[in-house]
């Protein structure tokens, strides 16, 4: 059956995306899985490879991922990220442990007094080489915002003087329940919650 006039043609295997075309939390990730098991080969040094994580980290489009693929695998495997081989699986072990309990702490900290500047760290350390770590952390740190806005705002009315209490610990559970699915790797979401940080 003929396409539809107009209608984007799909692209088949090995070619490269428009190099404007938007990248999504998957592509990059990718790429980052394939810049750390190219670092366990040794095949570049600390600072190489911190400035290539930054660049995957922050890439907005395909044109800002195919150069680093392009450094890591040479011109003829500059296609499609997410169509390269994958990266040797990384054993289980130190690594996956460490971005665990990172990812436990961006919400576990808040129950220490710390409900915003400890995502907010581990967003900031752990998560600019941890997709993990960053996922976790985004979430505990807009969910902990949701909250200090609903605190300031919610005793302005009698329902919310009532319900403050309930909602702080509700807070609590919530923040135990998030560090819990993070040491199980399993995804979390806070409920009503404003995401103002993506």
């Amino acid at each position: 059956m003929a396409l539809m006039a107009g209608a984007p043609t799909p692209l088949g295997p090995g070619q490269v995306p428009p190099a404007h075309l938007r990248v999504g939390s998957e592509d990059r990730e990718h790429v980052v899985e394939h810049i750390k098991a190219a670092y366990a080969e040794g095949r570049f040094d600390k600072l190489e490879f911190d400035e290539r994580l930054e660049r995957a980290m922050t890439a907005r489009t395909h044109g800002d991922l195919m150069p680093i693929m392009n450094e890591l695998y040479g011109a003829r495997h500059v296609p499609r990220p997410r169509t390269m081989p994958p990266p040797p699986p990384r054993p289980h072990g130190q690594t996956e442990s460490n971005e665990r309990l990172g990812a436990a702490a961006a919400h576990g900290l808040a129950l220490v007094g710390m409900p915003i500047v400890g995502p907010l760290i581990m967003l900031m350390t752990g998560g600019k080489t941890s997709p993990y770590i960053r996922q976790h952390a985004l979430e505990a740190l807009n969910f902990q915002l949701t909250l200090i806005g609903a605190t300031f705002l919610l005793p302005f009315t009698i329902v919310g003087v009532v319900l403050l209490p309930v909602i702080w610990v509700g807070a609590i559970v919530l923040a135990i329940a998030g560090g819990i699915s993070a040491l199980s790797e399993n995804p979390f979401r806070y409920p009503l919650t404003v995401r103002l940080l993506k």
